[in-house]
């Protein structure tokens, strides 16, 4: 995979082939990328709970954003965050374990 880190000097054959990673770096790139896609999509996730969960309905998602800010501030839109990001991280470090220990078995 062709890469640039934008002047780093990184050695662009270390980064070539994922099949050179070891399983630590593979369960930490996994575990990593779970949970900053955790964080990132968390606050959406909390208003498609509020949305499916309100009894108002005929609503758009803009309008509950806009009373959770009002109501509740900020803060409301990552409560129960940091349950689902100590549970993003060895979930998706397995996955991707799994994942690429499966492609190596197959396709070797």
């Amino acid at each position: 995979i062709p890469l640039s880190l934008g002047g780093g000097g990184a050695d662009k054959a270390a980064l070539a082939s994922k099949d050179q990673l070891s399983s630590l770096e593979i369960l930490l790139a996994g575990g990593f990328a779970g949970t900053i896609g955790w964080a990132v999509i968390f606050p959406v996730d909390v208003l498609k709970s509020r949305l499916q969960t309100s009894k108002i309905k005929n609503q758009g998602m803009l309008s509950v954003a806009r009373r959770i800010l009002a109501t509740e501030g900020i803060g409301a839109f990552y409560l129960g965050c940091s349950a689902a990001l100590l549970r993003a991280f060895p979930a998706n470090a397995g996955l991707f374990f799994g994942y690429e220990m499966a492609q190596r078995m197959l396709f070797r």
